[in-house]
Parts: C-alpha cells; sequence; structure tokens
C-alpha cells in the first residue's frame, strides 16, 4: 500500500493522559504523521476507529473498561480497516499471545526507542508484522518447543480452515486479521503438534480428535 495519499493517520489509544501527550508530540514532530484522535480506553478506541478512520491505532492492553484484546476483537469483528500495533509495557505470553491471536498487526514495547516506534508505525501501515526483539524471542521458544498446550480456540479455528482448503490469505481474510497473523498460528500449531506441514497438522488434528470429520467448510461459503 502506498502512502503517497498523505501522512499516516493515527489513532492513539492509553488510559494515562501523560501518555497519550508523549507520544502526539512525538508523532508531531514527523510530517510523515497525523494524531487523528486520543481514546482513554478500549470502547472509546473502537468507537473512535468508527469516525476517524485511522491508518493505525496504537493500542495499550491494560485499560479501564474495555481493555485492549477485547477493543482488538472488536476492530476486527467490525472489519474495520485500520491496522492495529500494541504499546504496552507487558511481553508475557499471557498478554502477547491473546492480541496477536485477536487481530494485532504488531506489538511493541514502550521503552521502543523513537526512531523504533516510528519505523514500526510505518510498517504496520503497510500491513507488515512488527513485534519488539523480546516478543519476537519469545514466540521463536514457543515454535520450538513442541506440545508446549493445548490449541487455543484461535488455533482450532485456523486450523477448520486450513483443512477445509483455505490459502492463508482466505482464512485471514474469514478471521479478520492478517497473514502474517494466521502463519504465526500456524508455527504454533506446528509446534505443539509436534509436525512440521499444514497436511500433517490437520491428519494430527484429525487423529487426536481436534477436528471431527463432516462436510469440508469450503473457503467462499459463509
Amino acid at each position: 500500500m502506498s502512502r503517497s495519499e498523505g501522512p499516516i493517520r493515527l489513532l492513539i489509544a492509553d488510559d494515562h493522559p501523560v501518555v497519550r501527550d508523549g507520544l502526539s508530540s512525538l508523532f508531531a514532530r514527523d510530517p510523515d504523521f497525523e494524531v487523528v484522535g486520543e481514546a482513554g480506553d478500549g470502547a472509546e478506541a473502537v468507537r473512535l476507529a468508527g469516525d476517524l478512520r485511522p491508518d493505525v491505532i496504537l493500542m495499550d492492553l491494560r485499560m479501564p473498561g474495555m481493555d485492549g484484546v477485547t477493543a482488538i476483537a472488536e476492530l476486527a469483528r467490525q472489519g474495520t480497516a485500520a491496522r492495529v500495533l500494541v504499546l504496552t509495557t507487558y511481553d508475557t505470553d499471557s498478554h502477547v499471545l491473546p492480541a496477536i491471536e485477536a487481530g494485532a498487526t504488531g506489538y511493541l514495547l514502550k521503552d521502543a526507542p523513537r526512531a523504533e516506534l516510528l519505523r514500526a508505525v510505518r510498517a504496520a501501515a503497510h500491513g507488515e508484522a512488527v513485534l519488539s526483539p523480546s516478543v519476537a524471542s519469545r514466540l521463536m521458544n514457543r515454535v520450538r518447543t513442541p506440545g508446549s498446550g493445548p490449541l487455543s480456540r484461535r488455533e482450532i479455528e485456523v486450523l477448520e480452515l486450513v483443512a477445509a482448503g483455505s490459502t492463508n490469505r482466505q482464512a485471514a481474510a474469514r478471521l479478520f486479521i492478517t497473514e502474517a497473523t494466521v502463519k504465526t498460528h500456524l508455527l504454533n500449531i506446528y509446534a505443539k503438534l509436534g509436525v512440521g506441514d499444514r497436511a500433517a497438522a490437520v491428519a494430527e488434528a484429525y487423529n487426536r480428535g481436534l477436528l471431527l470429520p463432516g462436510p469440508p467448510e469450503r473457503p467462499g461459503n459463509a
């Protein structure tokens, strides 16, 4: 996606006014960005995303009322075109994985240098997956550890679509997430099932009773 049409439109969602002010000032110094709105919680972020149609939403996770993960899932459910880049202080599995499953394009920590943050928002605006080094390392460690736990609900959904013949692109469209997120889910599935490819994952899932035989749901069906 070309950015020749103008600056990247940015919505900042964080419950701390000082953080919002700091981020707004940071992006205001670069003509490639325009902060079009600020939200103090997830519900406000969802509402403003519909009204303002930003290109990227910087989303904190821990906020009063509707939290960041719930907001990301709601934005995906509504088919919001904006990319969501999580910006938080937490990098544990219990925070990272639900955010990515919900549909976040990237995950960055608040101690990221200014240049890294600007690059991440530019990348997110183009639909590229962006992960802070610690988050990327955590995900890779999970992928390299077979049998690291049961498949999540979203991983089962991805696997069901793969079993029905969906490509990564089709699965992403059906689940309102990015292709990069689908690939991450598949890597996690392979690791948990101890397999190396899509066909083996589907076969192993049937063997374990994770998928039930039945008429396949074709990728184009509602």
